[in-house]
């Protein structure tokens, strides 16, 4: 076995959300949980399949997120694999409905942070071990952290 880290390469200005399923459909059934989540959301979906033809599948509504979305799920290459890049939405905003999509087993990061994946590579095939999400903390919050933090969730609309 082999353990190897590969970089997820973040569009421009967007958020993006990786996890395991287990089903084919799981590309349509992810595009019809974020549209019906966000009307006008922007975003690409790309699946690995793991067996049959063992091909990314990809869909979404956006060109740049499409292609960014099955060419990082190509660099991934892990079993029944996902990701999913969007714009114009949070995963606060779709999370949940993913949640519910039968076939997803698991979600491993929902971040606009630089992510890394630590994959193990076997003769079978790939699999993802974890996830490394931003950067290592750095302190505790003092009082002008939490004051800066509590203005920020209510700019941009989560809390009044």
């Amino acid at each position: 076995m082999e353990i190897k880290i590969v970089k997820i390469e973040l569009p421009k200005d967007s958020q993006t959300i990786l996890g395991q399923s287990h089903f084919i459909k799981t590309v349509e059934d992810i595009f019809e949980a974020l549209v019906n989540s966000v009307p006008n959301i922007k975003f690409g979906i790309g699946f690995c399949e793991s067996s049959g033809k063992c091909l990314v599948r990809y869909d979404g509504t956006d060109d740049e997120l499409k292609e960014a979305a099955a060419k990082n799920a190509l660099n991934l290459g892990c079993g029944h694999s996902f990701i999913i890049f969007m714009r114009d939405a949070y995963p606060i905003n779709v999370l949940n409905a993913l949640k519910q999509v039968p076939e997803i087993c698991n979600v491993y990061a929902a971040s606009a942070n630089p992510i890394e994946v630590i994959i193990a590579e076997t003769e079978q095939g790939r699999g993802i071990l974890g996830v490394i999400d931003g950067s290592k903390s750095k302190g505790i919050e003092y009082e002008e952290d939490i004051k800066w933090r509590k203005e920020l969730l209510r700019k941009i609309g989560y809390k009044r």
